[in-house]
């Protein structure tokens, strides 16, 4: 029992010590579990479809734009998490007062949140959520949790420039670039590009459209576990409410394309 009593007190100074680093150029900061519950912003917040939880959840969290000192509208963010999840968040989404509405969510280590599923932690002590998601069409990807770290950085496009496709692709094959930085790059690289720890390169060895044939790959995007029954799969379906057919032809195009694009240090 002492053995028990004394796991509990240092699991819960553990989740009393976390901290969010928030790495924003002039405005950096670390705020702590306790500092962020103590916010005078910070308030309950009820979330109707949660996305981890899959069901309603409710959380004390701040306005996530009340922390983004010195952030303009047309900055890039990036959300960092324990496991090397990196979701890609334009800074105008994250800053909106109406509509889609962003809030940090926090654990509070006196009332801990569910784990998310057997033998596995709660989605603390950092969760990024979403009031009225569908307003801004908040993709999963854009719900990170177990944030360690949200930072300021340059567009996608100009850190990796590996990732951009021909000058002269098409539209649709730009809209389909465009798809793969919102969906994709928050577990996957591309060319060796990207921050991601998550997700295998989606195109060396090899590119997903050389080895999946006719409509296999869309058919994996919409449900992974439809074609790979894998327990430890962690890779999520797209729905047509997220991703439409129309998109998902365009992001697989996108991959198409960039599958005659691999670049000379990634091979």
């Amino acid at each position: 029992m002492r053995g028990l009593i004394v796991a509990l007190l240092l699991l819960s100074a553990a989740a009393q010590a976390a901290e969010l680093s928030l790495e924003l150029g002039s405005g950096s900061r670390r705020w702590s579990s306790a500092e962020l519950l103590a916010h005078p912003q910070a308030r309950w917040i009820e979330i109707d479809e949660d996305v981890s939880y899959q069901r309603r959840m409710r959380y004390r969290g701040v306005p996530l734009a009340a922390l983004l000192s010195g952030v303009q509208p047309g900055d890039h963010l990036q959300a960092v998490a324990l496991d090397g999840f990196a979701a890609e968040l334009p800074a105008a989404a994250l800053l909106a007062d109406s509509g889609a509405r962003a809030w940090l969510a926090v654990e509070d280590p006196a009332q801990p949140w569910p784990p998310l599923a057997p033998d596995k932690p709660s989605a603390g002590p950092f969760y990024l959520v979403w009031e009225n998601p569908i307003a801004g069409r908040i993709g999963p990807e854009q719900w990170p949790f177990q944030v360690a770290r949200i930072r300021r950085l340059a567009p996608l496009a100009e850190r990796f420039p590996q990732l951009l496709p021909a000058a002269d692709a098409d539209h649709a094959v730009q809209a389909g670039f465009a798809l793969f930085q919102k969906h994709c790059m928050a577990c996957h690289r591309l060319n060796a590009a990207g921050d991601s720890q998550f997700g295998p390169d989606l195109n060396i060895p090899h590119n997903p459209t050389e080895y999946l044939a006719g409509d296999f790959l869309a058919r994996y995007i919409r449900s992974p576990q439809s074609l790979r029954r894998w327990p430890q799969g962690r890779m999520p379906g797209f729905s047509e409410a997220v991703v439409s057919d129309a998109e998902l032809q365009q992001l697989i195009g996108y991959l198409r394309h960039m599958a005659a694009r691999k670049t000379a240090q990634s091979e």
